[in-house]
């Protein structure tokens, strides 16, 4: 993830907390934190889903 939108800052926190199982701190650092690097090694088709739904809810994120 390279940025967000500021106004979606919560519900994108919320499915980080789900998609990562972490704690809200630990979300919320993560979110607050950008950029970051979510996941790594997963299969393309995963990241690309994971990417789509962070998109929906503002995220600007960025495949390697």
């Amino acid at each position: 993830m390279t940025k967000f939108d500021p106004a979606k800052k919560i519900n994108l926190i919320k499915e980080i907390r789900a998609i990562l199982n972490l704690g809200l701190k630990e979300a919320k650092e993560m979110v607050e934190g950008a950029p970051v690097w979510l996941k790594k090694e997963v299969k393309k088709e995963e990241a690309e889903k994971l990417a789509e739904k962070l998109k929906d809810l503002g995220a600007e994120c960025r495949l390697a």
